[in-house]
């Protein structure tokens, strides 16, 4: 059974993860407890919960930075950011409909596992946003870097290696994040009908036009519907008005643009972000592919013709949800191969816990890369007391 300690700050953490050292006794790193399918399973018999500690610990709207402690709920810092016309600019996605879970999303999650929603298109991705992180490492010290403002961050970037490492290099317990304008309009595009390669090269003409799209995403045909897809534009009502007429002009090649109505829009990109669109049926394998986009379609064919799979695009392309049924190795052997001869890679975002074990979750490593990280990894966490093997067997 899984014990779960809950520190009510880091100098608790920090002394929590020395006697575990102690005892020899590896750790499993959650925040809210909604992103529990994500990642190998770790054999842990401890849990550490960065829950209660929680709260906003800085916010200068005239500089645009926010600070928090590891366990603050996301949406407690939206509303703050909302109230000042203010967000993040990477559109963090929640997986809870995609993994099932109740729980509350914490921002300390979304630094360790580097989530991005639809935004980064335009935003960049989490990491980009981050300029501060405070973290206990594997030997129990608590360590500071980064700063307020991007020019703080000098030396050896910890900030960007922390972000992605979910929690194997360090237990995050304050994170500092970079915000942006909220837009005064915004406004998403609709075309119908296209096929998959087709709605790619729209999209693609869409984000190198000079209009500033914020969303692009390629939705298939569910529940009688056709395949549509959206193009965001966001920003000063009478910019995003000018940028859909000049936008529809350049893409009437592809067909006509619609409209679609505010509430509809914002659920379906919330839909995208956090791939709501493949939860069900549950017993499905759910992967990840970061692929050049012009290539996507082609990479989806490819897995087509040797399995069953579902598939929709974000980031204009450059990101593929599957869903495919969990038999055999969920595809990974056909799918890996298929986002590599896309200039890409693959991640098993969903399965189950016995073949979480067995095939690997992220992108298997060259064996220099391998030696780097394991040195890296013993060099925060000598121990390997901070979720092993979550990323990677053996480490």
């Amino acid at each position: 059974m899984i014990v779960v300690r809950r520190p009510r700050d880091e100098e608790e953490l920090a002394a929590l993860v020395r006697e575990a050292g102690g005892q020899g006794a590896p750790l499993t790193i959650e925040g809210g407890g909604t992103r529990k399918g994500l990642g190998r399973p770790v054999n842990a018999g401890i849990a550490v919960s960065t829950g209660a500690m929680s709260g906003i610990t800085l916010y200068e709207p005239a500089e645009m930075v926010i600070g928090a402690r590891a366990g603050t709920p996301l949406a407690v810092i939206e509303a703050a950011l909302a109230e000042k016309g203010q967000m993040l600019g990477f559109e963090p996605p929640d997986f809870r409909r995609l993994y099932g879970t109740d729980g509350t999303p914490t921002i300390g999650t979304v630094a360790a596992g580097n989530l991005s929603g639809s935004r980064r298109l335009w935003g960049g991705a989490c990491r980009d946003s981050l300029i501060g992180v405070r973290f206990v490492n594997g030997t129990g010290e608590i360590v500071k870097s980064g700063g307020r403002v991007m020019k703080n961050v000098t030396g050896l970037d910890l900030v960007k290696l922390q972000s992605g490492a979910w929690g194997t290099l360090g237990v995050l317990t304050e994170v500092i994040f970079k915000v942006v304008p909220r837009p005064e309009m915004t406004e998403t595009l609709v075309i119908e009908g296209l096929s998959e390669a087709r709605a790619i090269e729209a999209m693609s003409a869409a984000v190198g036009s000079p209009f500033e799209i914020t969303g692009a995403a390629h939705l298939p045909g569910l529940d009688g519907t056709p395949p549509r897809t959206m193009l965001r534009i966001e920003g000063f009502a009478f910019s995003v008005n000018y940028r859909t007429g000049a936008l529809a002009g350049l893409l009437r090649p592809f067909g006509a643009l619609g409209r679609l109505d505010a509430p509809e829009a914002e659920a379906l990109w919330h839909d995208v972000s956090d791939g709501a669109l493949l939860a069900e049926p549950r017993d499905r394998a759910i992967w990840r592919l970061s692929v050049k986009p012009g290539e996507a379609a082609a990479a989806v064919a490819a897995i087509r013709a040797t399995r069953q799979a579902t598939a929709f695009y974000d980031w204009a392309g450059g990101l593929v949800w599957l869903a495919t049924p969990e038999t055999g190795d969920a595809g990974a052997a056909v799918i890996r191969q298929a986002a590599r001869q896309a200039s890409g890679y693959a991640t098993l975002l969903r399965a189950s816990d016995g073949l979480r074990a067995e095939v690997p979750v992220f992108e298997p490593e060259a064996a220099p890369i391998a030696a780097l990280n394991r040195r890296i990894k013993a060099s925060f966490d000598p121990e390997g007391l901070l979720n092993p093997g979550k990323m990677h067997a053996g480490l």
